[in-house]
C-alpha cells in the first residue's frame, strides 16, 4: 500500500498517520520537534527502519514507553507492498511492488560477485516515451513518493533478512528503474540523501547513481542540493537521431545537456567525478560505426565513461538487437579513442528485468499505451511516436 493509497475512514478528529519511512534526518528531527522531543531522536528513528529494519515502534527500546505510545498515534512505518517475486536462472531478482490504485512498479536486484546492484523505479509509469523503453510504452500514472523509492530498498534487504547482516544486501543503487527521476525531484532527492546518509544505509555517493534522460534545468537544480553520481541516457550521437530515440531532446538538445552534466559534475568536491554515458545499440538505427566516430567526436573533452547497452526487445517494438560483431566493432572504436567503455551484460531478461523492460502495471492516465496498442495492432512502427506529449517539464 502506497501513501496515497487508501486508508480506513478515520474519526472525527483523528490525524492521518505520517509514514516516516521517506524523511530525511533533517524532517525527521524536525517532525520529532514537533511532539516536543529532541533532534537525536531522528537519529534513533532512522537507524531503527534502515538499519534494523523495523516497523513497529514498539520494538524500538531505546525510546521510552510514552514516546513509542505517542508515535503509534500520529506516525507509521510503512513501506510498498510486494505483491510478487520471481528469481531469475543467473540470480536477479525482481520484485512487483503495488503502489495503490491497482498500480504496480517494480525493481530489480543484479548480483555480481560481491557488488549487488538495485535498480529503483521513482515513478509510477514514464512521463517521457523513449522510442526504445518498455516502461514509457506503459503511459505515465504519478511520482513515487520518498517512502515508496526508499521503500524498495528496504523491501530488497528484508526480502534477503538482510537487516543486520555483516555483508551488505545492496552495495550499490541505481535510479535507472521505472521513470524519470528528475521530473520526480524532491522525493528522489529525499530517498538517495537518506541511501547515502551514514544513519539510513550509509552507502558512497559512487554507490548512488541517478540516470537522466536530459531534463536539463532539474541537472543545475540538482547541483545544489546533491552529489549523487550522474548518468545521462544519451543514446545517439546527434540531435536528429536523438529527437527520434528520446523525444525530450526536441526541448534540451544534446549541447545544453552536456552542458549542465558539466556543470553538475565542476559542482561536486571530488575532483575525479565523471559522467556515466548510457548508449543503447539498436541494431541498424544507432550502431554503425560512423554513430561510434560521430560519438567519440561528440564527447571528446567531456568528462565521461561510456557504457553501451545491447538493445533488449520487447512486444511493443520493432527494434532488434544489435548482432555481438556490431556491439564489438562499436565498442573498439570507442576504445581506440581512448574513452573507458564497458558493455552491459544482460542480466534477468528470462523475467523481463533487463535493461529497458521494466513495465510494471500502470493505470495510464495519459492514454498512451492505448495508442501504442493500437498501433501494433496495425501493423505500425512503434518505436516512433507519431505526437510527442511530455507532462511537468519544466
Amino acid at each position: 500500500m502506497s501513501e496515497s493509497a487508501s486508508q480506513p475512514p478515520l474519526n472525527p478528529g483523528q490525524v492521518q498517520p505520517v509514514n516516516l519511512l521517506g524523511m530525511t534526518r533533517a524532517q525527521l528531527a524536525e517532525f520529532m520537534a514537533s511532539l516536543g522531543e529532541k533532534p537525536f531522536r531522528a537519529q534513533q528513528l532512522l537507524k531503527w527502519m534502515h538499519h534494523r529494519g523495523v516497523d513497529d515502534f514498539e520494538e524500538m527500546t531505546d525510546m521510552g514507553k510514552a514516546l513509542r505510545a505517542k508515535l503509534k498515534t500520529v506516525a507509521e512505518i510503512r513501506p510498498p507492498e510486494i505483491l510478487r517475486q520471481l528469481d531469475s536462472k543467473d540470480g536477479t531478482r525482481k520484485w512487483a511492488i503495488g503502489v495503490g490504485g491497482g498500480n504496480v512498479v517494480e525493481t530489480v536486484l543484479i548480483p555480481d560477485g560481491e557488488r549487488a546492484t538495485l535498480c529503483v523505479s521513482s515513478q509510477v509509469g514514464c512521463s517521457l516515451d523513449c522510442s526504445f523503453c518498455s516502461t514509457g510504452k506503459q503511459g505515465f500514472q504519478r511520482d513515487l513518493t520518498a517512502a515508496e523509492i526508499i521503500g524498495q530498498v528496504w523491501q530488497a534487504i528484508k526480502s534477503y533478512d538482510g537487516f543486520g547482516a555483516k555483508k551488505r544486501i545492496v552495495t550499490n543503487v541505481v535510479m535507472m528503474g521505472m521513470g524519470e527521476p528528475l521530473l520526480n525531484f524532491d522525493n528522489v532527492v529525499a530517498a538517495t540523501d537518506l541511501m547515502m546518509d551514514d544513519f539510513g544505509y550509509g552507502l558512497s555517493k559512487r554507490r548512488v547513481t541517478l540516470s537522466t534522460s536530459g531534463v536539463v534545468p532539474k541537472l543545475y537544480d540538482l547541483a545544489k542540493v546533491s552529489q549523487v553520481s550522474l548518468a545521462v541516457s544519451l543514446h545517439a550521437p546527434n540531435d536528429a537521431l536523438r529527437n527520434e530515440l528520446v523525444p525530450i531532446n526536441k526541448r534540451y538538445p544534446i549541447a545544453e545537456l552536456l552542458e549542465a552534466c558539466r556543470h553538475y559534475i565542476d559542482c561536486q568536491p571530488d575532483i575525479h567525478r565523471v559522467v556515466t554515458v548510457e548508449y543503447t545499440l539498436i541494431a541498424g538505427v544507432n550502431d554503425q560505426p560512423e554513430h561510434a566516430h560521430e560519438l567519440a567526436a561528440l564527447l571528446k573533452d567531456f568528462p565521461c565513461k561510456i557504457n553501451l547497452i545491447p538493445f533488449n526487445p520487447f512486444s511493443l517494438s520493432d527494434y532488434s538487437r544489435p548482432s555481438k560483431n556490431a556491439t564489438r566493432r562499436f565498442w573498439e572504436i570507442l576504445t581506440k579513442a581512448d574513452f573507458v567503455t564497458t558493455v552491459r551484460t544482460t542480466r534477468g531478461d528470462d523475467i523481463d528485468a533487463a535493461c529497458g523492460q521494466l513495465a510494471g502495471e500502470v493505470v495510464d492516465r495519459t492514454r498512451r499505451n492505448a495508442r501504442h496498442v493500437l498501433r501494433a495492432s496495425q501493423g505500425k512502427q512503434p518505436g516512433l511516436p507519431e505526437e510527442i506529449k511530455v507532462m511537468n517539464i519544466p
